[in-house]
């Protein structure tokens, strides 16, 4: 997992993203979108960018946090995307998207509970 770390940037870089767009997303909802689609997606984005934030700064205490961030990175683009698509262009991106979002999400998650199983990479931590 030590070779992940390269990708560490891009964990801090989505979470910043995923941050700004779940802002977005919830006032677009708030004007006149579909409270559905984009409430949802804001919802996601808001729940896992502080997250992502937290796995970024805590990679050295929990030995499974890049791998998790990543994998919930993509689900929650994934999750999110295909409901903006089905609310921007009346389309999902492909069939069962959004499913095979949330459930890369809660994969994301049990990785995380997986951390709890291995040493940190500092045992003095």
């Amino acid at each position: 997992m030590e070779r992940l770390d390269n990708l560490r940037p891009l964990i801090l870089f989505v979470s910043g993203l995923l941050g700004a767009a779940g802002v977005a997303l919830a006032a677009a909802a708030s004007h006149g979108g579909d409270m559905r689609l984009l409430g949802s997606a804001s919802t996601m984005c808001l729940a896992h960018a502080p997250a992502l934030l937290a796995l970024h700064a805590g990679h050295r205490l929990v030995r499974t946090a890049t791998l998790a961030a990543l994998v919930i990175s993509l689900g929650t683009i994934l999750f999110a995307g295909d409901l903006l698509a089905r609310h921007f262009l009346a389309t999902g991106l492909f069939p069962m998207a959004a499913p095979i979002g949330g459930t890369t999400m809660i994969l994301g998650w049990l990785v995380v509970a997986a951390g709890a199983f291995f040493r940190s990479r500092h045992a003095g931590i």
